[in-house]
């Protein structure tokens, strides 16, 4: 095709020949240009009410898709409104592509109204960006920025785009082969290592596959279960790695870290071999990096290259796609098992029992107390059932979803893990219910994380999204106050919000939502059950919890995870030995 256009026409049609859907954007000045051909486009565009919650929409369209997401901003505060979600993709590795409109070519530098100097900014929060200075460009631009936003270790990339720039005319032009010499991210991992890694598994006594979220952005679930079964190897998931593997699978040990299972965390400790699975040994994880895994030799498969030997040197490095390396894995352990079983490893599986049934992840909801924010998440789950997508924001909420929501499918779990961002959850579910209209949603959030971004809820009413939204109302910033609370003598600064402002039944309504409210622990699942059945419209159920309630188990940060917390009484003083105890 040799057709004349301007550079904002280009980028739709660019746009449009990736594939894209949906974008997520608010437009302004600099950007305006191209929005004008988003009329005539088929692609959708969904109008957010804050461009950081744009770019957490396109994260969760990105999350429970596969796909890229797509999310626009104009220039100056447009675009480093993006930056907090640049990052949280950058940290979790979520592909993504922001568009962000800039000041005329001619006007970069001088301060001119609305200019950030976003290329710069950006730079430490994606993998790539750009600088667009020559419409022409544009069809090569969009088509490296979509490659590399996808492949490798995925991630977030930028396009900035000067307004001139996009009111320019050029003549549209197939994109040339992609030519990047500095990038080529190793796919398949080597011969050698792979076998020498084979060669450990089936010498270990107590080895753990220890799985991170590279896994299901590799779409290896599937692979994964394959060779634990085949190779006999109990599974750790990371919180980026939920659902990597069904809960309910018999080798599956649950979460390990700072808020994971007992028998999952202490596995890691007590294991002769960590294979680590496109995980990057995340300090929620290790804990004190000198006392993690101290006997365990250490097999490392990542497709990014800086990440192996960064927190620990491996024994067996292996550079490339989980899935890829995955396949060779099961290929190798073929040939050496010719016919025969993995080992047995019986007096590790006991002992993993052991642990399971001595120290299991558990609760206890009194039916005339407060509601405990484990049962309503556990009823979500059951009354929603297995394939439904959950979103999470950040703090107890998202501790306790991602230990007690039964997670059999990848790409069913979606939170900010990396980067920690609160009021992630009411964007990205929305970007999420978007590209995956005929699945239901639901964001387990928390009262401060929801105030934060519960304006995007307008966006749900008015696109007619029908996420379903979970506000657990402690009353407090839960997460902060459980830590004033252990380490800081019950000193609470900051954290008290209030459970009666706002009135999220009456908030719910004015955005357009239907509003419900549970106060008592025989309310929670009939209003699930309403929210349930509510198809056409976003529901906000605001359930009034303990105010009190604390996430166990924990391991105190920059701790041993040796030292896995059960109960607030395990807790040593913080402030060490006192005159008293010696008395």
């Amino acid at each position: 095709m040799s057709q004349t256009m301007t550079g904002a026409q280009a980028l739709i049609y660019a746009l449009e020949r990736q594939g894209v859907d949906i974008m997520f954007g608010v437009p302004g000045g600099a950007i305006l240009p191209a929005y004008d051909p988003i009329l005539d486009s088929k692609i959708r565009h969904v109008l957010a009410r804050h461009e950081q919650g744009a770019g957490h929409m396109a994260s969760g369209y990105a999350h429970a898709t596969g796909r890229v997401g797509v999310m626009v901003a104009t220039s100056g505060p447009g675009a480093t409104n993006l930056i907090t979600p640049l990052q949280d993709c950058y940290m979790d590795s979520i592909p993504v592509v922001a568009i962000t409109g800039q000041v005329a070519t001619h006007a970069i530098g001088n301060d001119a109204f609305q200019e950030a100097h976003t290329w710069g900014i950006s730079m430490p929060a994606t993998k790539h960006n750009y600088l667009v200075t020559d419409a022409n460009d544009i069809p090569e631009v969009i088509n490296e920025a979509f490659h590399l936003a996808a492949t490798g270790r995925p991630g977030p990339i930028l396009v900035d785009l000067p307004k001139d720039v996009l009111a320019a005319t050029m003549t549209w032009h197939e994109p040339e082969e992609i030519k990047l010499p500095g990038y080529k991210p190793s796919v398949r991992g080597h011969p050698k290592q792979v076998k020498a890694a084979i060669e450990l598994i089936q010498e270990s006594a107590r080895p753990v596959l220890y799985t991170g979220g590279g896994v299901i952005r590799a779409e290896a679930s599937a692979e994964l279960t394959r060779f634990a079964e085949m190779a006999n190897l109990p599974v750790v998931t990371t919180l980026m790695a939920r659902g990597a593997i069904a809960d309910s699978h018999p080798l599956t040990l649950g979460m390990s870290g700072m808020h994971g299972c007992y028998t999952a965390t202490t596995a890691i400790q007590q294991s002769d071999l960590l294979i680590a699975m496109a995980a990057r040994f995340d300090d929620r994880v290790t804990g004190d990096v000198a006392a993690f895994a101290p006997h365990a030799r250490v097999i490392h498969v990542d497709v990014d290259p800086a990440e192996i030997g960064k927190v620990r040197n491996p024994d067996v490095p292996i550079v490339g796609d989980a899935k890829v390396v995955l396949e060779q894995l099961l290929e190798e352990l073929e040939k050496k098992l010719a016919g025969g079983a993995a080992p047995e490893r019986a007096e590790w599986f006991d002992q993993l029992a052991r642990w399971q049934r001595d120290y299991p992840l558990a609760f206890d909801q009194d039916p005339h107390g407060p509601i405990q924010q484990q049962y309503v998440i556990s009823e979500i789950n059951r009354i929603s059932g297995k394939d439904t997508i959950v979103v999470a924001g950040v703090g107890q909420h998202q501790m306790w979803a991602a230990q007690f929501w039964g997670f059999e499918k990848p790409n069913t779990w979606i939170n900010s893990g990396g980067l920690g961002t609160m009021g992630y959850a009411v964007p990205a579910a929305v970007g999420a219910q978007a590209g995956m209209p005929e699945e239901t949603v639901w964001a387990i959030d928390g009262d401060g994380c929801f105030q934060m971004t519960m304006q995007e809820l307008i966006t749900a009413s008015v696109e007619g999204i029908p996420v379903k939204i979970a506000v657990m109302n402690n009353g407090a910033l839960g997460m902060v106050k459980q830590w004033q609370k252990l380490f800081y003598h019950e000193r609470f600064s900051a954290v008290d919000l209030t459970d009666h402002t706002p009135n999220y039944v009456k908030l719910a309504e004015a955005m357009g939502c239907v509003g419900i409210r549970a106060e008592k622990p025989e309310e929670v699942a009939p209003a699930i059950e309403k929210a349930m059945a509510t198809k056409d419209q976003p529901v906000v159920v605001e359930f009034v919890c303990d105010p009190e309630a604390m996430v166990f188990p924990m391991v105190v940060a920059g701790g041993s995870n040796d030292n896995v917390i059960m109960r607030p009484e395990d807790l040593p003083d913080p402030r060490g030995p006192q005159p008293e105890d010696e008395i």
